[in-house]
């Protein structure tokens, strides 16, 4: 007899249902893909805002005297250069330089930092930092009391006028509608915005006020599938599918986020050897450039008829009206406005290495 895996349940599943959201698993949970269309949702991103249930998302606490140093330990860019309040993106490394996960990482007092991590990956990379802590600290797993909401567009700093204040990856405390936050300006859309933290029990009342006091700014409620087809136009790498325990962050072309300045750090030798001879993998992006179903993973990417790799994200972009995504190709491969093919459905169809993010990109 097979045994179904409970999926994992927001406290704003309700709400969604209520809104006639289309449910689908993700990462363990299930979680709204839209509720409308993603093109109208992503279209409202774009223009307006967004409101995003992300509260499936991990966040960790690390604290106590060396919780910098263990940290830098951990992950690949420099949190001790962090003032109280800001933000950083890292990767966290396995000992071949293969990304176990990315994160966000905010420094919200002296010596306490919180991480997001992303949802499927909260177990393993909490085991992973608790077993490679290199010094005493105190890892506490707020997930389960922490709600997460992301309102993203244009519009969000007109709307939240307090939060605008607030500098671009920076974090801080603040009462939004009479519920007690964390809001940090950060986001995973490419438009301003903000992310916002609070407890369990409050998230509804949040969700609530937040689309009914931000529908005459265009504010609407958006699923995950949005969320996908904002990040992709951006550029910005899904773990688990553009990033890997197999590919390292200067393979993803994410090395502005590796500080090798900082001292040793897990993967740091794979890491160093990969910047003194070039990587042999490179993740690039792409566009088509005619006429076809959207790309997606594990579609072969060719050169001429030589196969050069596989798509690991790909899509339609409701802004571009095309097809879009990314893959790793061989280094040499890897050349801006190249053309090449994507295999869809047996059928090869034209395609062109573009610059990220594609969103701005014009060949």
């Amino acid at each position: 007899m097979t045994t179904v895996e409970q999926l994992k349940h927001t406290p704003l599943y309700a709400m969604h249902l209520e809104r006639g959201a289309k449910m689908v698993p993700f990462g363990g949970w299930e979680m709204p893909v839209s509720y409308t269309s993603i093109v109208e949702e992503h279209t409202t991103v774009r223009q307006r805002a967004g409101l995003f249930d992300v509260s499936h998302m991990g966040q960790v606490l690390v604290a106590g005297s060396n919780a910098g140093c263990v940290l830098n330990h951990l992950l690949t860019n420099d949190v001790q250069s962090l003032a109280v309040g800001q933000a950083q993106y890292a990767l966290m490394c396995n000992e071949r330089g293969g990304v176990i996960d990315d994160v966000i990482v905010y420094r919200v007092q002296p010596t306490v930092y919180l991480l997001v991590v992303n949802a499927s990956n909260l177990e393993k990379d909490f085991a992973w930092m608790t077993g490679q802590a290199c010094a005493p600290v105190v890892l506490e797993n707020e997930s389960e009391k922490t709600a997460m909401l992301a309102l993203q567009g244009p519009a969000a700093p007109e709307f939240l006028k307090n939060a605008a204040e607030i500098p671009h990856f920076h974090i801080t405390r603040q009462s939004v509608y009479g519920v007690e936050c964390r809001v940090a300006r950060t986001g995973y859309t490419g438009e301003d915005g903000f992310e916002i933290l609070c407890a369990v029990d409050d998230a509804v009342r949040l969700w609530t006020e937040l689309l009914a006091r931000g529908a005459e700014f265009g504010v609407k409620a958006c699923g995950l599938g949005a969320r996908d087809t904002l990040r992709l136009e951006m550029g910005y790498p899904l773990n688990g599918n553009d990033t890997n325990e197999e590919q390292t962050p200067l393979e993803a072309g994410l090395g502005r986020f590796v500080s090798f300045a900082k001292g040793d750090f897990i993967g740091r030798d794979v890491l160093a050897a990969q910047k003194e001879n070039g990587v042999k993998l490179k993740l690039i992006a792409f566009k088509m450039t005619e006429k076809s179903p959207p790309p997606r993973p594990h579609y072969p990417m060719i050169a001429g008829d030589r196969p050069i790799g596989e798509v690991t994200s790909g899509t339609h972009s409701p802004t571009l009206g095309t097809g879009i995504g990314m893959g790793y190709v061989a280094s040499e491969a890897a050349v801006l406005g190249a053309p090449i093919g994507i295999k869809i459905r047996g059928r090869t169809f034209a395609a062109v290495i573009g610059k990220k993010p594609l969103l701005k990109w014009n060949q």
